[in-house]
């Protein structure tokens, strides 16, 4: 008998004490039961249960200071940890991810590092948030419309109500879209082309990481070391 994946309980206590309405709520209850039932046929699904929430975990709520928002986790076999564009060590950096490097060297005069392993943005309050939270091996999008969508909306909408001074970086159009739940009179807002190969001409000059500095360090706080 297939042990029922767990949603709930794994996530950090300062996000738990602002998202616990979200889990109750009967939309929540629905999505859980759908990824239960996959999981019950045997269906693969990433990241493994104990990083669905990995974002939040690595980054409590009262410490963030910045979001980047992508679109879902990657789909291959290892790639996905829960945060967005970001993979573990010794996982091939995917091309998204090789032409936010590349943005960094030329906005920053950062040399591109040696894997894809963003937890070192996590530690400094960067959330690497997906709008959709699962998907199914090798099938990318698969979980679109499932719930994730509404859980994420809740997200950005606590973050914007209750946090001051935020950086959101909105990457495509459909990051673009959580941009009518942000308050761009109390945040920055960065909206520029994804960074996918398909669009990298477009996105590849906007310079969203020292105009993020920038912003922070306007506000009296501590930049972002995009180093990695």
């Amino acid at each position: 008998m297939t042990t029922p994946v767990e949603i709930t309980p794994q996530i950090e206590k300062s996000w738990l004490a602002v998202l616990e309405p979200e889990f109750k709520k009967p939309y929540f209850h629905l999505l859980k039961e759908k990824i239960r039932e996959e999981k019950s046929r045997g269906v693969t699904i990433f990241p493994p249960g104990p990083l669905i929430f990995n974002a939040f975990n690595s980054t409590p709520f009262d410490k963030v200071k910045v979001v980047i928002l992508g679109q879902d986790p990657y789909h291959g076999e290892g790639q996905a940890h829960g945060l967005s564009f970001s993979v573990p060590n010794g996982i091939a950096i995917p091309p998204s991810l090789k032409n936010i490097y590349n943005e960094i060297s030329s906005d920053l005069g950062i040399q591109a590092p040696p894997n894809g392993n963003l937890q070192k943005w996590t530690d400094q309050g960067v959330l690497l948030l997906n709008s959709i939270l699962t998907v199914r091996a090798n099938s990318p999008a698969s979980h679109h419309k499932m719930g994730w969508e509404d859980f994420t909306d809740a997200v950005i909408k606590i973050l914007s109500e209750k946090c001051e001074n935020l950086v959101f970086i909105l990457w495509g159009n459909y990051a673009q879209a959580k941009g009518e739940h942000i308050d761009s009179s109390k945040h920055l807002i960065i909206k520029s082309a994804h960074p996918s190969p398909f669009s990298a001409h477009k996105f590849l000059g906007t310079r969203p990481f020292s105009k993020t500095n920038g912003y922070l360090l306007s506000k009296g706080l501590k930049a972002i070391d995009w180093s990695n």
